[in-house]
């Protein structure tokens, strides 16, 4: 807050902030070259933008209609998700691979045609994991000289991710800012190769091209790179055992409600900090799994547990609790568990 301060007070070239906060987010990424977007969902709209208009005015004017571009941009159908019409908003045209449950190497190789600008690649938890491997996916890609374009809004932490991608052969990575290093609500940052980075730039506000809308504000730029820098140097070790002490703690106070379970969980692709997990087994009697989320934010305050797993599980997620909150947490779900 207090850098976001500090700039609110000054005037700057907004070209020369861009650049500087981009070499931070390389350094940080291990890409080439980085921009701070208008949230990971601005990012997408940039991936687009960028493999399709590259950084052609011409092209880039006549943005949303891509007649004559490069416009089909390949994705798993196991990868589908609503914010992928961030890339339909720019003209891109999807070309799908796979049937939902699982994707075959032959069927990304028979989608490449002479309109192909780029693979897209979605990671995020609770998807399959049946879709082709990552890397296999780039080696497939890059022989055909087509970018990959990656989707890690919510993959952050763990902080191995900032580097994992790009490492593996991502040609451009989206992250969302506002949520695992915590800075400004309307941030993401997008890193990758430094020609694709600069076409994205030139798409963006503050150039008068279909990224303009998406402003980012001075201030904002200054407290993302803050708040990344903080991120990136704190420990995540001692982050993750009071992630745990918390979860243990709601586990112990629900484990004897007859009917359910509760366990603390971690692993890198679905629960990506120590949760406490709740299910509810054959032989539970009390309110639905949906009726005691929505019973959970109707007092005040709202709580809203995280129910993106399984249809028959709830879970608490400590991450931006404090005690006090936490005890709040566990009794009213105590509460609306163990009443008839």
């Amino acid at each position: 807050m207090d850098a976001m301060l500090k700039a609110s007070n000054t005037m700057v070239n907004i070209d020369d902030l861009n650049r500087v906060a981009g070499k931070v987010v390389a350094k940080y990424t291990g890409a080439e070259a980085g921009l701070v977007t208008s949230g990971a969902a601005g990012g997408l709209v940039l991936q687009a933008a960028a493999v399709i208009a590259g950084k052609d005015p011409a092209k880039m004017k006549k943005l949303p209609n891509t007649e004559g571009m490069k416009n089909e941009i390949i994705i798993h159908k196991s990868h589908r998700f609503p914010y992928d019409q961030c890339y339909l908003s720019v003209g891109a045209k999807f070309v799908e691979i796979g049937d939902g449950r699982r994707c075959n190497q032959w069927e990304l190789e028979s989608a490449f045609t002479n309109q192909t600008a780029a693979v897209a690649y979605l990671f995020s938890p609770f998807i399959t994991r049946r879709a082709l491997p990552f890397r296999d996916v780039c080696e497939i890609a890059h022989q055909r000289d087509v970018p990959v374009i990656v989707d890690a809004a919510s993959y952050t932490p763990p902080r191995a991710n900032l580097t994992r991608f790009i490492s593996e052969g991502a040609d451009m990575v989206i992250y969302s800012k506002k949520k695992g290093v915590r800075g400004p609500q309307g941030t993401g940052i997008l890193c990758g190769r430094a020609d694709l980075i600069e076409a994205a730039y030139a798409n963006a506000s503050p150039h008068q091209f279909i990224g303009r809308g998406m402003k980012v504000a001075k201030e904002e730029i200054i407290g993302l790179v803050k708040a990344l820098e903080i991120f990136v140097n704190e420990d995540e070790g001692l982050e993750n055992q009071e992630y745990r002490r918390m979860s243990e703690r709601a586990v112990d106070a629900l484990i004897e409600i007859p009917g359910i379970s509760a366990e603390v969980v971690h692993d890198e692709y679905d629960y990506l900090i120590p949760m406490a997990l709740i299910t509810f087994k054959e032989n539970w009697e009390g309110k639905s799994r949906d009726e005691i989320w929505n019973l959970m934010i109707e007092e005040d305050p709202p709580i809203y547990l995280s129910d993106l797993g399984d249809p028959d599980t709830l879970a608490i997620d400590p991450f931006n609790l404090t005690e006090l909150e936490l005890e709040i947490v566990i009794e009213r779900m105590h509460k609306i568990m163990t009443s008839t």
